[in-house]
């Protein structure tokens, strides 16, 4: 199982970024699929996922500014559609997948992409 994460890049505070992860072998319908952040010398932590019944979850400090969602026609591709975004959002942001678990803890998610930089600047 592949998950290819895009969309990463360098954004003045307040303006928006949209990431993309894709799997490459598996419909998402049936598993739970996330966002995870992380700055060195820091956990990942998670920033929000979406379960099989499309039950969304984020991490306070981003609720109101980003959305995760399933890609329009496409069954194997969701977003992170972020706004509003603040310097403390600079980090590396992994697509995660998981067949049962959709919590907080990174060692129980199954599947990792390689990451996609996003760096904000005041």
């Amino acid at each position: 199982v592949q998950l290819v994460e895009s969309g990463g890049g360098s954004v003045q505070a307040g303006g928006s970024l949209r990431l993309s992860c894709a799997t490459n072998r598996f419909s998402y319908s049936n598993y739970c699929m996330g966002w995870f952040r992380q700055v060195p010398g820091k956990e990942r932590e998670r920033v929000a996922s979406i379960e099989s019944n499309g039950t969304t979850n984020y991490a306070n400090s981003v609720k109101g500014r980003f959305t995760i969602a399933k890609q329009d026609n496409a069954k194997n591709a969701i977003y992170l559609q972020m706004n509003s975004l603040k310097p403390e959002d600079t980090a590396m942001y992994y697509c995660s997948a998981d067949l049962t678990y959709c919590g907080d803890w990174e060692t129980l998610w199954s599947y990792w992409g390689q990451g996609t930089q996003v760096t904000v600047s005041a």
